[in-house]
């Protein structure tokens, strides 16, 4: 059973970075971030929002049915990035897909406003759409309606590993033969003013302004930088098959006993599990390439190279995240750290983060492995290979 290969057939994704692959990837060799400043209560704001196409689909889908106007961003960007995925799979006639999609904070724009309207105008005056399109499980259930799917529909929150845990959770499906085909992702929107204000108030945003102001894997840096950004990332997954664009060959997770309930050892113990149960039946020296979860604040950040080293000990793979690029999307930042896995595989291309010292490549890139922690004391990790 351990033997069996689940290859990737397709994805779909909206960020900041675009919804088609030759515009992601353009965007990922351009050595700029994808931050703009947006207006808050709290004042003038570093954000990635999505780019221009990523918001003409969703806009698109949000209007194309009565039953979706009401929906929260998250399950609109979710049904965007798994018609994609359908498609590249060639998936579209088929009514038994399974569905896996979380998200960190949930229908936060959603329930931003019908609590903002509870609130104002007392009890009696709250929408009746207000329990069924905030319940987190909406996510994935609207895009089996989307879809036409009678497949099993999970949708789970486990903070920001949310998105690899989905990936976890479909390789068990299609392990097990209770599956044939599963999309697995996350979706996330959390440009509001409350989600802001909750990680101003952690004090791990960003209020220095550079050239890139979130310092992911900056080492060197003083004060944190993380930056919200939001979006989505959808994988369909099958077990082995001809047509995969790559294949995953190793999963792992871990948990830790924390102090806090935003805190993270030293050493990021959760994160050494999960890359050494992962990397179990590898080489380490065959892991070409980390994308790392690396929010941008200085804990997050040191932790997770501290658990890198003190697995690969004097074997530096390279190492990068997209996090400088497009901010943290808590629940899909592992499914877009994913995506961008696959295309650096895709074109055998590293990709630098272009504020830190270069990294000497010494080899055609064929297994990246791929971080994500959350809030909790989770850690996933989630092997690729071509």
């Amino acid at each position: 059973m351990d033997q069996i290969k689940i290859a990737i057939v397709g994805w779909g994704s909206v960020s900041a970075l675009g919804a088609e692959k030759k515009d992601i990837w353009t965007n990922y060799l351009t050595p700029q971030h994808c931050f703009s400043r947006k207006e808050f209560p709290m004042g003038n704001e570093w954000v990635a929002v999505l780019d221009k196409k990523s918001a003409q689909l969703v806009a698109s889908v949000a209007e194309e049915n009565p039953k979706y106007r009401q929906l929260d961003p998250t399950a609109w960007y979710a049904m965007v990035a798994s018609r994609i995925a359908v498609e590249q799979a060639g998936w579209q006639n088929d009514d038994s897909i399974g569905i896996n999609l979380g998200s960190s904070r949930g229908a936060t724009e959603a329930f931003e406003k019908y609590h903002t309207q509870f609130i104002d105008s007392g009890e009696q005056n709250t929408d009746t759409l207000s329990s069924p399109t905030t319940t987190l499980g909406n996510i994935a259930s609207w895009v089996g309606v989307d879809l036409g799917s009678h497949g099993p529909q999970i949708s789970h929150s486990i903070t920001c590993s949310t998105a690899l845990h989905a990936i976890l959770n479909a390789v068990a499906w299609l392990k097990s033969g209770l599956s044939d085909k599963f999309l697995a992702g996350g979706s996330e929107a959390p440009l509001t003013p409350f989600t802001l204000a909750q990680m101003k108030a952690l004090k791990v945003y960003a209020n220095g302004i550079t050239d890139f102001p979130c310092q992911s894997m900056n080492l060197l840096k003083t004060r944190n930088s993380m930056i919200l950004g939001e979006g989505a990332a959808v994988f369909a997954l099958q077990r082995e098959a001809e047509s995969a664009l790559a294949y995953i060959t190793g999963i792992g997770y871990g948990t830790e006993i924390i102090k806090h309930g935003a805190s993270i050892s030293e050493n990021a113990t959760c994160q050494q599990q999960a890359m050494r149960m992962a990397i179990k039946s590898h080489d380490p020296e065959s892991i070409d390439a980390i994308v790392l979860h690396s929010p941008g604040t200085v804990k997050g950040d040191e932790s997770e190279i501290k658990a890198i080293e003190a697995v690969f000990g004097n074997y530096k793979p390279l190492l990068t995240s997209n996090k400088w690029k497009i901010g943290h999307t808590f629940g899909a930042s592992g499914s877009l750290s994913m995506e961008m896995a696959i295309l650096m595989l895709q074109h055998n291309q590293f990709i630098q983060p272009p504020y830190l010292p270069q990294q000497e490549i010494k080899k055609p890139l064929k297994k990246i492995l791929v971080n994500a922690v959350g809030f909790g004391g989770n850690a996933v990790s989630i092997l690729i290979e071509r």
